[in-house]
């Protein structure tokens, strides 16, 4: 490979490690971003003590008109958290219906382990469907994958910052799981044409 090729390579490699994945998903009805404590989702490699609270952010932009149901849930049989505050508890639906295209809304939550589950991962998933004419389409996805320890919190509870982006924004999808995978496949093309080349 020439010196131009291996620039090119690299430059495309950077760009693919680069590149967020999974805090933002979208369909064709609307767009959906999630937070745990002010980091965008998927939140990996954390631990949480029993009653340590913590915050769960969502920003929903709808792209229809017609509704919208909300339910942060548990994938898992036994319920880890208890709602501190928020708008719904764990597993309860948030209907919007009859809403515009163009409709946002933020929901925040403030949750804490509950010492029903420790020694292990607890998942905490956000579903939004949004629902035109008889279709619904899906957005579903893991904000944080917590580790409940067997310890007991004793500090005090964290005040959610504003994001630095207006709510009014629409969501960037930027970081969506399709940006990433074409990045990639513009790498591995890349690749393909240079080895063929010499």
């Amino acid at each position: 490979m020439n010196k131009i090729n291996i620039k090119i390579l690299t430059v495309l490699c950077v760009l693919v490690f680069l590149t967020p994945i999974g805090y933002a998903a979208e369909n064709e009805y609307g767009n959906v971003i999630a937070w745990f404590n002010n980091e965008k989702a998927t939140v990996e490699d954390i631990s949480l003590k029993i009653n340590e609270p913590f915050i769960v952010k969502i920003d929903i932009e709808s792209n229809i008109d017609g509704n919208v149901y909300v339910q942060l849930y548990e994938p898992g049989v036994t319920t880890a958290y208890n709602v501190i505050k928020g708008p719904s508890e764990i597993n309860e639906w948030i209907d919007n219906p009859k809403i515009n295209s163009g409709w946002k809304k933020t929901y925040t939550w403030t949750l804490k382990p509950n010492g029903e589950w420790t020694l292990g991962k607890a998942p905490i998933n956000i579903m939004v469907s949004f629902s035109k004419e008889g279709t619904q389409l899906p957005i579903e996805f893991t904000i944080a994958n917590p580790y409940i320890l067997d310890e007991q919190y004793s500090g005090s509870t964290p005040k959610p910052t504003p994001d630095p982006k207006s709510t009014d924004q629409p969501p960037s999808s930027e970081g969506s799981p399709g940006f990433g995978l074409v990045v990639a496949l513009m790498g591995v093309t890349a690749v393909v044409l240079i080895t063929k080349r010499d």
